[in-house]
């Protein structure tokens, strides 16, 4: 009985010990019970969404002034060539070094496996579907794939290609990076990718892309380019009558290659095109080989593949229940078809839609046969699909392991990224001098300015006040302030009760938000113990203003945070780093306004995600005259050295390494006293203190050549180690 009423006892002091945490915490985080703030957390949602619509809107007034070939034919142009751009220029043209490796025969077809090489020892698997029928040199169709599982054993694709190669097509499938037998990311103990989902696989490999400045679709269509290569070069291939064909990422394929590369005749992309307005209201960008940037930006949409394209014959392919948008699909058909009609030849686009959830579904793929027959043979395909012997992996597999990784080895997308990082030099002007310094950060602060997107807040910080909470010794001002139009930034400014009338102030950013050290006994209180006013800022996206990702079974927030907000900035031709950096500098505007502030004394503090935007925040304002950044993510270079990686995509700059690193902005605050503590890794996991101190001595010679070396720290913080064991001295003298 004891037992029974000591567990109603504690259970009782649990849930008043819950509802008071809960009380305090709401106390805190204040926006969110108040009615006029209830969708805090769509704020930068909807403010990237408003930039992007804006940028579309612009962008269709330039194709509805598309009135004659020569217009469109410049539209072409610029298209591809932003295609370009977004993936950093497409590599050398090297000997594929193509070999059979296997042969399967059966009833009016054959496939051979085929490996080849798109890059030197970069390993290609495919299976190359021939007619045993007939008379050749036969048309052909490029088949690039989605994400389904099994690469190009998946049984969809294995039913398509089958009944090409029975009605007298040749047809090539190859496995993508991350699939069937290329994935990229390869336990060899546990037989099996290392990440559960070939996108994940796919983005986390495009983050460390996007810091060299290229897109993992870089390597995707290359791959594509090179197979269309393989595939012209058999002799059972009539080059003139090519077809690209493909379902979701296969879609995205379909659409790129098309756009790009003349010899392809005739295309069907099923399950992708929609619209960007469709995409961001609905379910964001996707994974990272289909997000080309800045493709907003840069005045570009879905319809621009079709029109690339025009006035070949295209075939838009979708599905009403998909969940890329029908609505922006047949949006986007009647944006080419116009583009079409100035050519007149509005026959040769049309659209195929069935009441289908997503895939490549039978209805749709007899539109496919019949549009390549039409357009390819001069003939209608009436028939159904022939009956299959649908094959297992191993059957169609390329490799004596069923793994390039370890069957081949070679290659892979990040030594390839790895390769390319090393031929880019960002030759930053060289500080062996104090006079040395200002050609050196001026050099910085333009080029991350330039890569960020940085703009600088354009409205005054003047707070909205919510209420005081009372502490001892010192009180809580709940704020609000604008860092531009449609931006709110909840804050929370900790004011000791004694000291100066006017104070040394901290603006304070954690990644967890403003009140992650909130509470009494936090590192916060602790600032505020030793006189400083503390502006603990949500910065956007953080804390009250973060966005869960409720995508159904996702592993994206686990491994890139807020990824679509981060996408929808770089489509835009901005970052989140630098938007949070502007909302650091507006929380400076708001505190060198007060009364109650020293201006020349406003230090700030960075901890996790939120150390990157303080740091940037730092090096393109000197009013911030001493800065603590806590387990900030070491380096940009990191990531790309570093096989997988947890969130630091809201961290990036797209190029970034091409002219600088996370180490080189710290270099750049010099001779401002600076403290590194726990640097983490591209996991989040702390540095040893002698490799942090190795990472740091770049920075470290450029505050020594400076005559600052005692104002750069790099040091260590243990668990539950107060404060006071590394922040001792970072207040100076009062």
């Amino acid at each position: 009985m004891r037992n029974v009423i000591g567990k109603v006892v504690f259970a009782a002091l649990a849930a008043a010990w819950f509802t008071a945490g809960a009380a305090a915490q709401q106390e805190l985080d204040f926006l969110t019970d108040l009615s006029e703030y209830q969708r805090i957390k769509q704020t930068l949602p909807n403010y990237l969404k408003a930039r992007a619509q804006a940028l579309l809107a612009e962008r269709k007034g330039d194709v509805e002034a598309l009135s004659t070939p020569e217009q469109v034919a410049e539209r072409r142009t610029y298209i591809r060539a932003a295609i370009e751009r977004a993936v950093g220029g497409f590599p050398q043209r090297t000997p594929l070094n193509a070999r059979t490796v296997g042969m399967i025969e059966r009833d009016g077809y054959k496939i051979e496996k085929v490996i080849f090489e798109s890059q030197r020892s970069f390993y290609v698997t495919a299976n190359l579907y021939l007619p045993t029928s007939g008379s050749g040199p036969y048309p052909a169709v490029l088949y690039p794939l989605g994400h389904e599982r099994g690469g190009k054993s998946h049984d969809t694709w294995q039913r398509m290609l089958i009944t090409l190669a029975k009605t007298g097509y040749v047809a090539l499938a190859w496995d993508p990076i991350g699939q069937g037998e290329r994935s990229q990311l390869y336990d060899v103990d546990f037989k099996s990718r290392k990440l559960v989902r070939s996108t994940t696989e796919h983005s986390v490999m495009g983050v460390q892309c996007l810091l060299t400045g290229d897109n993992v679709a870089r390597y995707t269509i290359w791959d594509g380019i090179r197979a269309l290569d393989y595939l012209l070069s058999r002799p059972e291939v009539d080059a003139s009558r090519v077809a690209c064909t493909g379902n979701s990422g296969g879609g995205t394929h379909t659409a790129y290659l098309s756009a790009l590369d003349d010899r392809i005749s005739v295309a069907a992309p099923s399950c992708y095109l929609t619209g960007w307005g469709r995409l961001l209201e609905t379910i964001g960008p996707q994974d990272a080989e289909q997000v080309l940037l800045p493709w907003i930006g840069a005045g570009l949409d879905h319809a621009d593949f079709a029109i690339a394209f025009a006035p070949k014959p295209y075939l838009v392919l979708s599905a009403v229940r998909d969940f890329f948008s029908i609505v922006g699909a047949r949006s986007t058909f009647q944006e080419a078809r116009k583009v079409y009609g100035v050519f007149g030849a509005e026959d040769k686009i049309a659209m195929s839609e069935v009441d289908r959830g997503h895939g490549y579904h039978q209805p749709n793929r007899l539109a496919a046969y019949d549009w390549f027959a039409r357009w390819l043979k001069d003939a209608r395909y009436s028939g159904g699909e022939p009956e299959t012997e649908v094959l297992e992996f191993e059957d169609l597999a390329c490799t004596d392991t069923g793994q390039v990784a370890t069957s081949l080895g070679g290659e892979t997308v990040q030594t390839l990224n790895q390769s390319r990082l090393e031929g880019f030099n960002p030759a930053l002007p060289r500080v062996t001098k104090p006079g040395d310094l200002a050609a050196f950060r001026d050099a910085i602060l333009e080029r991350a300015a330039r890569l960020s997107g940085f703009e600088r807040p354009t409205e005054v910080a003047a707070a909205e006040r919510y209420g005081v909470i009372e502490r001892s010794g010192y009180r809580i001002e709940k704020l609000v302030y604008r860092t531009e139009p449609g931006i709110l930034i909840p804050a929370l400014l900790f004011v000791p009760s004694s000291g100066p009338q006017r104070k040394q102030a901290i603006v304070y950013v954690h990644g967890d938000g403003k009140s992650a050290e909130a509470e009494p006994g936090g590192d916060i209180e602790w600032f505020v113990q030793q006189g400083a006013a503390v502006l603990a800022i949500d910065a956007r996206g953080m804390g009250e203003t973060s966005v869960f990702d409720e995508r159904n079974g996702s592993d994206f927030p686990r491994y890139f945070g807020d990824y679509d907000s981060a996408m929808t900035s770089f489509l835009i031709g901005k970052s989140l780093v630098a938007m949070r950096a502007a909302d650091v500098l507006a929380g400076v505007d708001l505190l060198a306004s007060r009364d109650d502030v020293d201006p020349s004394r406003i230090f700030g503090v960075g901890r996790g995600t939120g150390a990157p935007p303080l740091l940037y925040a730092a090096a393109l304002d000197d009013r911030l005259k001493r800065v603590a950044l806590e387990e900030m993510l070491v380096s940009y270079r990191a990531v790309v050295d570093q096989r997988i990686h947890r969130n630091v995509l809201e961290s990036v700059v797209v190029g970034a390494l091409r002219e600088y690193d996370l180490p080189d902005l710290i270099a750049s605050v010099a001779p401002r006293p600076v403290q590194l503590v726990n640097a983490a890794d591209p996991l989040g996991v702390r540095l040893w203190l002698s490799a942090a101190q190795e990472a740091y001595r770049g920075p470290a010679a450029t505050y020594a050549a400076a005559g600052a070396g005692k104002a750069l720290q790099v040091v260590r913080r243990e668990a539950e180690a107060s404060p006071e064991s590394v922040y001792g001295d970072f207040l100076g003298a009062r």
